[in-house]
C-alpha cells in the first residue's frame, strides 16, 4: 500500500511539470457580440460573468487552473466552449449561423444546461437566477431576430 501511495505521489509531481497553455488569443473588439450587438450593460454583465470564460478568448483561469491533472480539464472545457460558441469572435459569423448560434444559446439557458452545474463549483457567481435567466433568453430572442431580419432583403 505504501509503494503505490508512492507511485501515485510522484506521478502526481510529475504531472505538474506539464502545465496548460493559459494564453488567451489577442481579443478584437469589433468582433465581440457584446460591442456589435450593443449589448446592455446589466445584460453584459450577465452573459461576461456565466459566460464568457468558457465561450470568449477572455478567460479567466482560476486558482485550480494551475494544478494537474484539474487544469488539463479545465483546458478542455474551455476549448470545447470556444469550439462550440465564441463570443470574441461571433462577427465572423455568417448572420445564419449567428441566428443559429443564438437559437442554441436561448435553448441551453431555457433548459438550465448552461452554465455547466461543474463551473459554478468555482464561480458561484455565474450562477443565473430564474430572472437573469429570463433576461438572457429575452436578449437573445431579441438578436436572434434582428440578424434574421437583417438576412431579409
Amino acid at each position: 500500500m505504501k509503494k503505490i501511495l508512492i507511485v501515485v505521489l510522484v506521478a502526481f509531481i510529475i504531472i505538474q511539470f506539464f502545465p496548460i497553455d493559459k494564453t488567451n488569443p489577442t481579443p478584437t473588439p469589433g468582433m465581440d457580440f457584446l460591442k456589435i450587438k450593443k449589448t446592455p450593460t446589466d445584460v453584459a454583465k450577465i452573459i461576461n460573468t456565466s459566460c464568457y470564460d468558457c465561450h470568449s478568448n477572455e478567460t479567466k483561469y482560476p486558482w485550480y487552473a494551475d494544478i494537474a491533472p484539474s487544469s488539463w480539464l479545465v483546458k478542455n472545457h474551455i476549448n470545447e466552449g470556444r469550439k462550440h460558441l465564441n463570443f470574441s469572435t461571433f462577427a465572423v459569423y455568417e448572420p445564419k449561423r449567428q441566428a443559429h448560434k443564438l437559437e442554441e444559446c436561448i435553448e441551453m439557458v431555457e433548459k438550465k444546461e448552461m452554465p455547466l452545474e461543474s463551473y459554478y463549483i468555482g464561480h458561484q457567481d455565474a450562477k443565473l437566477t430564474d430572472d437573469q435567466r429570463k433576461i438572457l433568453v429575452q436578449y437573445f430572442k431579441k438578436m436572434k431576430e434582428e440578424t434574421e431580419r437583417a438576412m431579409v432583403f
